[in-house]
């Protein structure tokens, strides 16, 4: 009897997305994944580094568990906006480019990226009162079987190997969760972007946490710290790793 072959795992995206996919893994190879724990499947928090655009396009190629992301609303809103908010937060303040060199590079750049988030669907995520709009969008997407993916490093300084801080939103969009009956299990994880390696660590539940912390800020910097735990770890005394 032929053996039943395994369906590749596809994430809920439009057809013309999968397609721009697919040209963009010319640039970024596939990581090896190594997971200290069990693999996320659903209804999870997932906490990793950034590198640029690095790190969610490898997840989004590469990652076989459904997920969406956390995104500044400026990414997300309109393309003017994304244009300022690339040309100057990122390449001029972050990366430290010439704010005229960014300006030329971001008239190619930018049309990709909005079309690119656009493809991603983006929950916009604000520092204001419409942060609650995020979360509650955020628990929809759980309830439907979503892994939310979040990037909460402070990047002032630019993408740093290790991380300095934790914005800790994401410990207000855990506790509403909790309250509408969801203790998310969150992951820490952290892409080695030298050896391409992609570290998850054991998840551990909101409700351990809480436990642990009390304080929002404590939550953050425990999880931190896991984070950049990460990124220093001994794959050799890791005996059987990754797929």
């Amino acid at each position: 009897m032929a053996k039943e072959k395994t369906k590749k795992f596809k994430q809920d995206r439009k057809l013309w997305f999968r397609i721009f996919k697919w040209f963009i893994k010319i640039r970024y190879r596939r990581p090896k994944f190594v997971y200290l724990g069990e693999k996320p499947t659903t209804q999870s928090v997932i906490l990793t580094n950034h590198i640029g655009a690095r790190v969610p396009l490898t997840l989004e190629l590469y990652a076989d568990f459904p997920m969406r992301y956390w995104g500044t609303h400026e990414m997300n809103t309109s393309f003017k906006m994304l244009y300022k908010h690339m040309t100057v937060d990122y390449y001029h303040e972050i990366l430290r480019w010439n704010i005229h060199l960014a300006r030329l590079f971001c008239l190619i750049a930018a049309p990709l990226t909005y079309l690119f988030y656009k493809g991603l669907r983006l929950v916009s995520t604000y520092k204001d009162y419409r942060f609650r709009k995020s979360i509650d969008e955020s628990i929809e997407l759980i309830k439907d079987g979503n892994n939310i993916v979040i990037f909460p490093e402070n990047s002032e300084d630019g993408y740093l190997d290790e991380l300095k801080e934790f914005y800790p939103g994401f410990v207000l969009f855990c506790e509403r969760a909790l309250k509408r009956g969801y203790d998310l299990p969150i992951f820490a994880s952290y892409l080695r972007r030298k050896t391409n390696t992609f570290m998850f660590d054991k998840p551990i539940m909101f409700s351990e946490l809480k436990k642990m912390h009390q304080n929002k800020y404590d939550m953050a910097k425990y999880l931190l710290d896991r984070t950049n735990d990460l990124g220093k770890m001994d794959l050799k005394l890791i005996p059987k790793y990754g797929t």
